[in-house]
């Protein structure tokens, strides 16, 4: 497959990598050229250094022949424009567009983007796709991180051991002798930093940040197991009332348990939008950073704190203060990977990676054959893959313990028939099958030959 990327930034970059690892043919276009040499030195890439709204750099790129534009610079109307250019002049059969600004995502105006108008087969809004993730952790209180697979029937929660998780220590083959009706595995443990793929002799120890699979209806027993528990969030306070922090915040107001939400904003524009479109929100003008102000917004009372600026250090500092006067969870808004490992030493629970949120998406939008989804955990350290078994694949057929899979992989859940089981050593993989494989980054290729997914399935 032929892709063009428009945007070298963090999630362009990202995109690339990806797509470069499958052996896709890529090009990747910026206007700042260091950022398309550092694209081309470390992805096996073509970059091109130009504005990629214009049909001459598209040209250049090779957008006669391509199979799918991604536009994802930081001006939405750059991105639109593209794949305007790219329909109109060269005929590209699929264009995704990144769009950040809300008055153009309103569902009213979606005809905007019919192939007779403004042709943009997919639209990815960061700040919807934020808030999403956002909701997810306080749906999840106990984890620092989440996400769904199998239709919303096995959820990847991320767990920290503490002090009192009456499992640390134990090993993972003696967890299915204890909990023996829980359907949860254990398929990745960060310690000291590093992440790896457990085996079933190995254990978790305090400190360990562990990545488990469960099905939906045992997470709340799952984590128990693990010395969490998962109180209901009654009372929440979102610093920060721009796109993601209203939308969260309409969404609260949505939800069927009462949820009583406040909101915190510096900027008096945003809160009296904010304060207008909010009917059962209490929005309060000032620093998210002030004691008084949070302590005006009941800050000691509440269940969580969900800091969602557009300024890293201000999301970090008011979810350590929130904490302080006594709130019970901190949830903040991280954009620079090199600041997460400050969150465990500053006692913050949870926090949410746009650009992980935002390349996942984008990935999942991209698959239409037999890899169905893509999610980028931590920094990129791995990956987790949902992919449907091909009749031709070398592992069809074979018994789960048969089949030679690479140190760093691990088939975190299976659905067979329409049912999502935990797999075991025993667990036959058949045609059909839905898998969803957790890997480290340095596996991602090992489990794409496994799984035999070519130009042919896209």
């Amino acid at each position: 497959m032929k892709v063009i990327i428009c945007g070298a930034g963090q999630v362009g970059w990202q995109i690339a990598r990806h797509l470069a690892n499958e052996k896709n043919d890529v090009t990747i276009i910026d206007n700042n050229a260091d950022l398309v040499r550092r694209a081309t030195d470390t992805l096996d890439v073509q970059g091109l250094a130009g504005f990629a709204s214009y049909p001459n750099v598209l040209e250049r790129a090779g957008a006669e022949d391509a199979d799918m534009i991604i536009a994802a610079t930081h001006s939405d109307e750059v991105n639109m424009i593209t794949c305007q250019v790219a329909h109109s002049v060269f005929s590209v059969p699929r264009k995704i567009a990144r769009l950040r600004a809300q008055g153009y995502l309103n569902a009213i105006y979606s005809d905007l983007f019919r192939r007779d108008h403004l042709p943009i087969d997919v639209v990815i809004s960061p700040e919807r796709e934020v808030a999403i993730a956002a909701l997810r952790r306080l749906q999840t209180p106990a984890a620092f991180e989440t996400e769904f697979f199998l239709g919303q029937k096995a959820q990847l929660i991320g767990i920290r051991i503490s002090d009192d998780c009456p499992v640390a220590g134990t090993p993972l083959r003696e967890l299915s002798d204890l909990f023996s009706t829980l359907r949860a595995r254990v398929v990745g443990v960060r310690r000291s930093g590093e992440l790896m793929v457990p085996k079933a002799d190995d254990h978790v120890e305090v400190g360990d940040s562990c990545y488990v699979f469960a099905h939906v209806e045992d997470v709340a027993r799952t984590l128990e197991a693990f010395g969490k528990h998962a109180p209901e969030q009654k009372r929440v306070v979102v610093v920060g009332g721009g796109n993601v922090g209203l939308a969260v915040a309409k969404n609260l107001e949505d939800q069927p348990g009462r949820v009583r939400c406040k909101v915190i904003e510096r900027s008096r524009a945003c809160a009296e939008r904010a304060a207008e479109e909010l009917e059962k929100t209490i929005v309060l003008h000032g620093d998210g950073l002030d004691a008084s102000l949070l302590r005006e917004a009941n800050i000691e009372n509440s269940d969580a704190v969900l800091a969602v600026t557009d300024d890293d250090k201000t999301n970090i500092l008011a979810a350590v203060r929130s904490k302080a006067l006594g709130c019970k969870m901190s949830i903040c808004l991280i954009n620079d990977p090199t600041l997460v490992p400050l969150l465990d030493a500053l006692n913050i629970d949870a926090h949410i990676n746009p650009r992980a949120t935002t390349v996942s998406s984008i990935l999942r939008h991209i698959r239409q054959g037999k890899v169905q989804g893509v999610y980028s955990v931590g920094d990129a350290d791995a990956e987790v893959i949902e992919a449907v078994v091909l009749s031709t694949s070398n592992i069809a057929g074979k018994l789960i313990n048969e089949i030679d899979f690479p140190a760093g992989v691990l088939v975190g859940a299976m659905r067979k028939d329409k049912e999502v089981i935990v797999p075991r050593g025993s667990t036959r993989i058949e045609e059909g099958d839905g898998l969803v494989l957790f890997s480290l980054s340095q596996n991602v290729q090992d489990v794409e030959r496994l799984l035999q997914v070519t130009i042919d399935f896209f």
